[in-house]
């Protein structure tokens, strides 16, 4: 009897297991229309935040509106973290007026401004970071957060030394590589990070621009393939270029442009391709792309200017996740990668 008894407790453990991952907490990703700027918020199973980027000053405080509303919707009061991309004012424009309304743990951007507009745009967040813990972001460095790995795999116009796991392997794209004229911009400078919860992974690389890009991936891809691509300097030709974004072999992409900025024809038309991506979704209807040169409405979370819709992820440790379009309550599931 008592081994009838063992044998019947075995059986039932798989599906206690089986159980318990299908009700974990999973991590929230919110993407906020800041008109053609980026304002990415993530929130862990246990309420841990991180914003990257904070969108545009001025406009009535329309996008720093935007993020609080978000964060409370989200049911976070802090930002453990504040990740500043680089130092141009649709990225880092509310980061000084946001620390002055919710406490911000670790301020991270990747030092010292390139450019001399951006140096004077350094002046009321120097003073912010100032309340907080400062990581100047070097590539290899994590994020500190807990409930999810946050890999920088640039920052200050450097990348990776060495490949994350499972990555590095031959890219036979390089060959057809032709760089472009060297970007002196802050763009160049970029914070990009490789955001992992379990088996799921996301890529989000600021405005890194076209040379930059090429370095993660040639001669050995650095980074591998990751579930969730956010377009690089919200879908404009001088980044995405098809080396890393057919390289990644992301399953979905996500645009975050703006009617009038961002989603440029050249740039939709290569992630648009991206071996194996299953959809695309973009923040707004972009004007210059166009009926050809729009993914299907569905999947546009803004029209036009009138509404400030967010695309928000569910994504869960196993590798698979939610993508939800806020206008229309659609609401896809992408399942995880069979291994």
């Amino acid at each position: 009897m008592r081994y009838i008894l063992l044998f019947a407790l075995a059986l039932a453990a798989p599906a206690t297991q089986a159980t318990q991952s299908t009700t974990e907490k999973p991590l929230e990703i919110y993407f906020i229309d800041v008109e053609g700027g980026q304002a990415t918020l993530f929130v862990t199973p246990a309420g841990r935040s991180m914003l990257i980027d904070t969108g545009f000053p001025g406009y009535q405080d329309r996008d720093i509106n935007r993020i609080l509303a978000t964060m409370k919707q989200a049911g976070v009061s802090r930002l453990d973290d504040l990740l500043v991309t680089h130092f141009h004012l649709d990225h880092v424009g509310n980061a000084a007026a946001l620390a002055a309304k919710v406490p911000v743990g670790t301020f991270v951007d990747h030092g010292d401004p390139v450019e001399r507009d951006s140096k004077e745009l350094l002046g009321p967040y120097d003073t912010a970071r100032t309340s907080g813990k400062h990581l100047q972001a070097k590539p290899g460095d994590k994020v500190p957060i807990d409930g999810m790995e946050v890999t920088v795999v640039s920052a200050g116009g450097q990348h990776l030394a060495r490949a994350l796991p499972d990555a590095g392997a031959p890219n036979s794209l390089c060959a057809a590589f032709k760089p472009k004229e060297t970007d002196p911009s802050e763009n160049a400078q970029s914070v990009g990070v490789v955001i992992a919860f379990g088996k799921f992974r996301m890529i989000d690389l600021g405005d890194l621009t076209w040379n930059k890009e090429q370095e993660l991936v040639c001669p050995n891809n650095l980074i591998g393939s990751v579930d969730l691509y956010l377009t690089t300097h919200h879908g404009v030709a001088q980044s995405n270029a098809p080396v890393i974004v057919h390289a990644l072999k992301p399953r979905v992409a996500i645009m975050n442009n703006g009617a009038k900025k961002g989603g440029s024809p050249e740039a939709w038309q290569v992630v648009h391709d991206s071996p194996g991506l299953e959809d695309l979704w973009q923040l707004h209807y972009a004007m210059a792309g166009g009926k050809d040169h729009n993914t299907a409405e569905q999947f546009i979370a803004n029209p036009d200017e009138t509404t400030a819709n967010r695309i928000n992820v569910t994504a869960r440790r196993d590798g698979s996740f939610t993508v939800t379009n806020e206008r229309n309550g659609l609401t896809k599931v992408y399942k995880a990668r069979s291994q």
